[in-house]
């Protein structure tokens, strides 16, 4: 049987990350992370809070300051380049740089002005969680949702590194250890590489939680996020908590500046790649408009395409140009005297259909998109062992798309995917449609 088969009675079977079973990665047992996340961080925010009231607010207009940082920085979020679709999610989420560093430059203040700070670890988790609820309101308001995730992942990992420094700070053993030298801000870049790794793994989860996507890659994109805009995060929050050291509290809108600008360049290099990626749908539609093929189809393919990448491990970068190849995947047609009927090309010639996609390719790098994705359209046609994974997706998802519209009825998609079972080990490999099954059976298509 091929990893990810099917049982007796001809439903995919359950795999982690996908299906309806008991396993590990079923929805209850998801849920139930989440949850447990979320428990954790309200557990912590009600001792930061309690310990906080009990003790009294130590230095209260640093403590206003920070706040004040870090709500501005939620209200400055960066929203979503797109809205969320099959295969999307919250891979493409919001994300507020400023709160963030504000945040880590807190759990990591230890003198300010010259003078020593005695805020703690509670209080820490106190003021980020109350600041981050403050920062919400405005955004809730407006109708722009609450970002639960991200709160959640703001108070634990600004616990963390306040648990790392803020103990050894106070009691005097880091001064006594590092002095003043240049030991004392790499023991700070430490925790924050630390705390980003931590992060990371959280962000993973909850990912993984949220969507069944595997957890690797999403991972590994994690990573991949901190040689962006993470590692400029943590640049900041260690500014701004030397500076505070040394000028006070002038020092925070000084250092904020640089990754203010920053965060509103990354917001125009966002809407550029909406814009590209606006473009290229609009491209594909002249299939559609000509006749060559179904409506709607070269966006169902690029939906169905991009949850069946991210179903096999592939990462961000690959799913994007895997996106862009199945919606240009036709683009080959218009070359084409007469239409094919439905724009189906699977029962054509398998010359022809080589014929077709040649040309798509050919097309495809007149536009300026990358390589890969003239590739990929170019190699659809292929035996399937020739090509690579992305190819081997987007033929699978085209024929099932094809296939589904020619059945007509309740059973149709159930029908269209047990031929493409009968046709795998010579026309689609069947790790590629046993992906497919899972993703139609997550989104209940498969009835």
């Amino acid at each position: 049987m091929a990893p990810g088969g099917r049982g007796g009675d001809g439903r995919a079977a359950d795999a982690p990350g996908g299906g309806h079973g008991t396993g590990p990665g079923t929805p209850g047992r998801r849920a139930a992370v989440v949850a447990g996340v979320h428990t954790a961080a309200a557990a912590l925010v009600c001792w930061g809070l309690v310990r906080t009231l009990r003790d009294g607010l130590a230095e209260p207009e640093i403590a206003l300051a920070f706040g004040l940082l870090i709500a501005v920085g939620e209200v400055l979020r960066r929203g979503p380049v797109r809205t969320a679709a099959p295969g999307r999610g919250s891979g493409e989420r919001a994300s507020a740089p400023l709160g963030a560093a504000g945040a880590l430059a807190y759990a990591l203040l230890g003198a300010a002005g010259g003078r020593p700070t005695t805020h703690g670890v509670a209080q820490t988790v106190a003021v980020v969680a109350a600041a981050c609820l403050a920062g919400l309101v405005p955004r809730v308001a407006g109708g722009r949702g609450a970002a639960a995730d991200d709160l959640v992942r703001r108070v634990l990992t600004a616990g963390f590194a306040a648990a790392c420094f803020q103990p050894l700070y106070n009691s005097g053993t880091l001064t006594g250890w590092l002095a003043d030298g240049p030991a004392y801000p790499l023991f700070m870049v430490t925790v924050l590489a630390l705390t980003a790794l931590c992060d990371a793994v959280l962000a993973a989860t909850l990912t993984r939680a949220r969507t069944g996507w595997p957890y690797g890659p999403l991972l590994r994109d994690e990573l991949r996020s901190l040689l962006g805009i993470g590692s400029a995060i943590c640049a900041t929050g260690v500014v701004i908590s030397l500076g505070t050291a040394v000028a006070g509290l002038w020092a925070l809108p000084v250092f904020c500046l640089p990754l203010l600008l920053t965060q509103f360049a990354f917001r125009r290099y966002a809407a550029v790649r909406a814009t590209y990626r606006q473009t290229i749908a609009s491209l594909a539609r002249a299939t559609e408009i000509a006749g060559y093929t179904r409506p709607g189809h070269a966006r169902r393919v690029a939906r169905l395409s991009r949850a069946v990448g991210r179903e096999l491990g592939l990462g961000a970068a690959d799913l994007d140009v895997l996106e862009y190849a199945a919606l240009m995947h036709d683009i080959g047609q218009l070359s084409l005297l007469d239409p094919v009927p439905a724009g189906a090309t699977a029962p054509l010639a398998p010359a022809e259909q080589r014929r077709i996609a040649l040309l798509g390719g050919a097309v495809v790098r007149q536009t300026g998109v990358p390589e890969a994705v003239a590739v990929i359209v170019e190699r659809q046609a292929d035996p399937f062992r020739d090509q690579p994974v992305t190819a081997r997706i987007v033929r699978t998802v085209n024929a099932y798309d094809e296939l589904a519209g020619e059945s007509a009825g309740p059973g149709g998609p159930a029908r269209a995917l047990d031929r493409l079972r009968h046709a795998t080990a010579r026309e689609y490999e069947p790790r590629v449609v046993e992906a497919l099954a899972r993703v139609l059976a997550r989104g209940g298509r498969t009835a």
